[in-house]
């Protein structure tokens, strides 16, 4: 397993983690459908040049894999973004940092029954660490919290996002041959900004801007290059070296990165907080490191000689 592919994941982590206290601020002079087709408008516009500069137009995996970019630009990039978007306007935060958390088990679950993956029990046993860890930070250990959810639309909605994230990469890694990580991302990336700014238009519009200030475009800005353009393509990247299954449990640190920079505010640290984060880091080791396979005593190597 690559090391740097491991840190630049916890680096998407730390990005998308931050770019929900981002979008809180830029909503407040952003619509939401607004604020979704800026970013991944200038996010896309990134991506094609940055492809173009460094591959050109590879006409044959774009032939080859159309309609797949397609479904993953609908699916991935705007089916999530609206189902979150949408249905953030009607649940808590705690709903949604719990029904968010199970993305590693959605995306397991759909590599097994979509492309035959197998789920190791040492994959099995980081994914368990890391939800524990996420419910005691986000319940503060208390079980009567988790006992109190009620599911409402906004739940739902955000359901439906969570199965649109575990699609994308699933489909991408099992469906798309000959097209590498940053032609997938440019090309899915641009057919779900189109479809953003579509709805934005028919919904609440993109314009005016005037009224809108720079540290609001800063946020946006900030969460096109990050956390999309760089966090697309590491996690991406990350799919084709490691697999849905260990992608995917990177996904659990988004709302500890969140909480973190709320903490910031002032909030203090609690023992609970410390406890579920260190769960969460353990989960995300035990999944990530690769298993050790034993060689049988005397077996014969490619060279033609025998192991000692």
């Amino acid at each position: 397993m690559s090391v740097p592919i491991v840190f630049k994941l916890l680096l998407v982590s730390l990005f998308i983690g931050a770019s929900f206290n981002l979008t809180s601020y830029a909503v407040h002079f952003f619509a939401a459908p607004a604020a979704a087709a800026w970013r991944f408008g200038i996010a896309a516009l990134l991506l094609l040049i940055l492809l173009f500069a460094k591959e050109r137009m590879n006409t044959e995996a774009l032939r080859r894999n159309w309609r797949m970019f397609v479904l993953l630009g609908v699916v991935g990039v705007f089916g999530f973004n609206i189902l979150f978007f949408e249905g953030m306007k009607s649940t808590s935060p705690l709903n949604g940092a719990l029904i968010m958390a199970t993305n590693p088990l959605v995306s397991a679950l759909l590599a097994r029954v979509i492309l035959r993956d197998p789920v190791s029990l040492r994959q099995g046993t980081g994914i368990v660490f890391s939800l524990l860890g996420v419910l005691l930070v986000i319940t503060q250990g208390s079980w009567q919290v988790i006992g109190s959810l009620s599911f409402s639309a906004g739940d739902l909605l955000l359901l439906g996002g969570n199965l649109c994230w575990a699609l994308y990469g699933v489909l991408g890694r099992g469906f798309i041959r000959g097209s590498s990580s940053l032609a997938t991302t440019a090309y899915t990336m641009t057919i779900g900004a189109v479809c953003l700014m579509l709805f934005a238009v028919g919904s609440t519009g993109l314009f005016p801007l005037s009224s809108i200030p720079w540290s609001a475009w800063g946020a946006v800005a900030f969460m096109s290059v990050f956390a999309s353009v760089l966090g697309y393509l590491w996690w991406n990247r990350g799919i084709a070296e490691l697999g849905i299954s260990r992608t995917a449990i990177f996904f659990n640190l988004v709302p500890l990165v969140t909480m973190l920079i709320s903490l910031l505010s002032g909030t203090p640290v609690t023992a609970v907080q410390v406890l579920g984060t260190l769960l969460v880091i353990l989960g995300v080791a035990v999944a990530s490191l690769p298993s050790r396979k034993k060689r049988p005593r005397g077996a014969v190597t490619l060279s033609g000689g025998r192991s000692s």
